[in-house]
């Protein structure tokens, strides 16, 4: 990517606002997983100093989207089998509790968002690219969040949020025809569990979304690359 694509930062915080552009970025498919961030091209291209880039930085790697090491670039993190798993082990607990809590208090205007999210899937699956599509799937999972009602939950959600937004990803990179295949179906039914169905079968197909993204994922990352 050329980095002067980016835009010029607005005066607010201005490592919160370099963290925001830079995963921005990251999360366009912008920046690939190995990819590496140097501090002066993004201070050129945000028009602001190394400083508040290198303290931005510092905020994604903290959320574990990039990783920095002694006299060596900063990098976005590579997907690694062993961090998939614990990783969708983590979200796979977490959106379990998320959907059973969001059953019990959702209102309808939660409920009527979920839905408009999957009809915006389905209404773009055909055409949107992964990213695009990856963006509902992501925005539909904080609304469960939401609706959840649980500020702790949440906050344990926004801890691992960038690290499963990178993920999947790169899941959506490696196997775009078999994401596309499954991202509305599967929400459509979260959606409608979380309506009027069984809380136990919610709290099953919650975990087994998660899941499978894990199983997708590794085994896409076990293929052998192309060169």
């Amino acid at each position: 990517m050329d980095v002067t694509s980016l835009g010029k930062a607005a005066r607010r915080g201005l490592a919160e606002e370099a963290a925001d552009r830079v995963r921005d970025a990251i999360f366009a498919g912008h920046f690939a997983p190995g990819a590496p961030l140097r501090e002066v091209e993004l201070a050129a291209s945000l028009e602001i100093s190394r400083g508040s880039v290198r303290e931005g930085l510092a905020q994604l790697e903290r959320e574990g989207l990039v990783h920095s090491g002694w006299h060596r670039p900063t990098t976005v993190v590579e997907v690694t089998p062993g961090d998939v798993e614990e990783v969708y082990s983590v979200r796979a607990a977490l959106d379990r509790l998320a959907a059973t809590t969001a059953r019990a208090g959702a209102t309808p205007g939660d409920l009527a968002r979920l839905d408009e999210l999957v009809d915006t899937m389905a209404a773009e699956v055909a055409h949107a690219d992964g990213p695009r599509l990856l963006a509902l799937d992501i925005a539909f999972h904080d609304h469960v969040y939401a609706a959840a009602g649980n500020r702790r939950l949440t906050d344990a959600w926004q801890a691992v949020r960038s690290q499963v937004y990178l993920f999947q990803l790169q899941r959506v990179s490696l196997s775009h025809d078999h994401y596309r295949s499954r991202v509305v179906s599967e929400h459509r039914e979260l959606a409608n569990l979380l309506r009027d169905g069984d809380p136990d079968a919610l709290a099953r197909v919650a975990e087994e979304h998660v899941d499978s993204a894990r199983r997708s994922l590794l085994t896409d990352l076990a293929k052998p690359r192309q060169t």
